[in-house]
């Protein structure tokens, strides 16, 4: 077995190598969010939120899509990544109660329209 075949698992496990990677995972474990909704989560900035989400999307672990200007993601339905993220769950319930607060504000800042001018979730992000 040559590091080259290695190298896919070796990304993936970086890519979850990340607390905040980790929670973005757990949020989208309950499904689609757009960026603006993760960002205001986890109080950064969206930008910041998209380099995580890019190092989750090489890896085939989550992927994304437009809506609008918006970008929404999702956890990936490929059959490569499932035993990943299933074997993952199990291993956060340490986190359960951060993590329980995480996707509570979530549903609370829902972004219905994801328009900045009326996205509660960009406004409280960026106060």
């Amino acid at each position: 077995m040559t590091t080259d075949t290695l190298r896919p698992l070796v990304d993936t496990l970086k890519a979850l190598a990340h607390p905040v990677r980790l929670r973005i995972l757990a949020l989208l474990r309950n499904g689609e969010l757009c960026v603006c909704e993760v960002a205001g989560v986890l109080g950064l900035a969206p930008s910041t939120v998209s380099e995580h989400l890019t190092d989750l999307r090489r890896t085939g672990l989550v992927r994304e899509w437009k809506v609008g200007r918006w970008v929404h993601v999702a956890l990936s339905d490929e059959a490569t990544t499932r035993p990943v993220l299933e074997s993952l769950w199990p291993l956060m319930t340490a986190a359960e109660t951060e993590l329980g607060r995480d996707l509570a504000q979530a549903r609370a800042l829902r972004c219905e329209t994801c328009d900045p001018s009326g996205c509660s979730t960009l406004t409280a992000a960026n106060t």
